[in-house]
């Protein structure tokens, strides 16, 4: 095809799928599924369009986890993690292999009981069960946040460091597999495990020094063109995950160390940068899932509906739970509610399916079988567990209640995270006019201030004399999120409890 047909036809899907994502946020559906759906809707089986490139999808893939990971990192504070690195870790590399030898050999069982209808090997099994045994970052991170779900006991910080640190050791018992299916030979596990230590500390190691060289250099380069600043960090992202493969550490544990690494210090155009990397985020998760779409073959799902679903019902509720519950073992002030819903958001999305495309890329046997169990497992885990995580922390009595903040829209303002200040956009009704019309009618909280007001296209600075009027915008600044909720009260724009 001519590359305008394409850039056309791409266009086209990724603004139905924006337009199916919000769409998907009003009934509390998670948008990557609606990503995934759409392009199998524009793949062969649906609207026509030929994608069967394993070499470009693996392309995309991996430049696109490398992305999510990343950009992870910088959003994540590393004094919310303290508290629960410990059980993080574990997850992210004790569950990993749990998970993945609890469902390799349930698989194994069902292979040779016929009910999968392939009889495969067990390290053709455990395989299969490696390439889904990491919790999906992108999956995590895009779902807790665009839910806005507020969890109590550490939880979200937890489950987001689980999956941004876990694909590591999922990465390596994959390529390790491979080989030794490949190869034909007695698996040598000794090495594997050397293999696995050298990838992990190597990874940490660079993630951190590669971050903080990253961080000295934007810190200190003076570039005219303020613009260039979020391309750097961008740059610096791709550059410490690949040179980070060369010297044979693991590249995604890197680039998300490193992520954290420049998130949680100051440097120069910092917001400018993480919202620039939180805009490339969605577009790579968008463009990785209508990638992962068009690569399947709908027809092909059918006759693994039913091992497909056997091995999900496996995954979500027997081997995630006991890889969670094992690792957490020495964690006994954990409740048992926290390690249930620990083990419902083991969420399966791009990682496990790029991980899939690996197998179909090395040609292994029955790679096109694992690959289409992923991806229906995949789908499966999305439309069930996906869903539910809000209905499910509300169940288990694990949410908390937060009052949505409201975001600038009429303002272009933005202050830099070290500025603890929290601003806000109100709107003025009525109500909130009750006991006059003046600025300094309103009742509002010690070291709550109004900035600035937009009145129709005018904006202006106010004085205490300065007359409202209904719908007029008032630029709020104050301390601390309690502060705004209480000028919130007194405004009117929530009710008082």
């Amino acid at each position: 095809m001519q590359i305008e047909t394409i850039l056309l036809i791409l266009s086209i899907l990724l603004l139905f799928s924006m337009a199916a994502g919000k769409i998907s946020s009003r009934l509390g559906t998670p948008a990557l599924l609606i990503f995934l759906i759409v392009g199998m809707i524009g793949g062969s089986d649906g609207l026509g369009i030929q994608f069967d490139d394993i070499s470009t999808a693996q392309t995309i893939g991996t430049v696109s986890l490398c992305v999510i990971l990343f950009s992870g990192g910088l959003d994540t504070r590393i004094n919310d993690i303290k508290p629960i690195i410990k059980q993080g870790v574990l997850l992210a590399t004790l569950g990993v292999l749990l998970t993945s030898i609890i469902t390799g050999f349930l698989v194994y069982l069902l292979s040779k009981s016929h009910i999968i209808g392939v009889e495969t090997s067990i390290l053709t099994c455990l395989l299969l069960a490696a390439t889904m045994s990491s919790t999906d970052s992108a999956s995590v991170f895009s779902i807790l946040r665009s839910k806005g779900l507020h969890l109590k006991n550490n939880l979200k910080p937890m489950l987001e460091l689980e999956s941004g640190s876990n694909d590591p050791m999922a990465y390596v018992l994959v390529i390790t597999l491979i080989e030794f299916i490949k190869l034909d030979t007695t698996p040598n596990f000794g090495s594997a495990i050397i293999i696995l230590i050298v990838q992990i500390c190597v990874g940490i190691l660079a993630g951190f020094l590669l971050g903080k060289i990253s961080l000295w250099i934007i810190n200190k380069i003076n570039i005219d063109n303020s613009s260039l600043y979020p391309i750097l960090v961008f740059t610096f992202s791709i550059f410490i995950f690949s040179f980070t493969y060369f010297i044979k550490g693991n590249g995604y544990l890197a680039v998300y160390i490193g992520g954290l690494v420049i998130g949680n210090s100051s440097f120069v155009h910092k917001r400018s940068s993480v919202n620039f990397m939180d805009g490339l985020t969605w577009l790579c998760q968008l463009l990785l899932f209508l990638t992962l779409g068009l690569l399947v073959n709908p027809h092909e799902l059918i006759p693994i509906i039913i091992p497909g679903l056997i091995i999900s019902i496996l995954m979500i509720f027997i081997s995630r739970p006991l890889s969670v519950f094992i690792s957490l073992l020495p964690f006994r002030e954990m409740k048992f509610k926290d390690k249930t819903y620990i083990s419902w958001c083991g969420l399966r999305g791009a990682v496990p399916i790029i991980f899939a495309i690996m197998t179909l890329a090395a040609d292994v046997p029955n790679a096109r079988f694992i690959f289409n169990i992923v991806f229906f497992c995949t789908l499966v885990s999305l439309l069930l567990q996906g869903t539910t995580l809000p209905f499910v922390a509300k169940l288990l009595k694990l949410d908390e209640q937060n009052h949505q903040l409201n975001a600038l829209e009429e303002f272009d303002i933005d202050f830099s995270d070290e500025i603890k200040s929290v601003t806000s956009e109100i709107t003025i009704t009525e109500s909130a006019l009750t006991n006059g019309n003046k600025l300094m009618n309103l009742s509002l909280p010690d070291k709550t201030l109004v900035v600035m007001i937009k009145r129709n296209d005018k904006y202006f600075v106010p004085t205490g004399k300065t007359t409202l009027m209904v719908g007029d915008k008032l630029l709020i600044i104050t301390d601390d999120q309690s502060a705004l909720i209480e000028t919130y009260k007194s405004l009117g724009v929530i009710r008082k409890e």
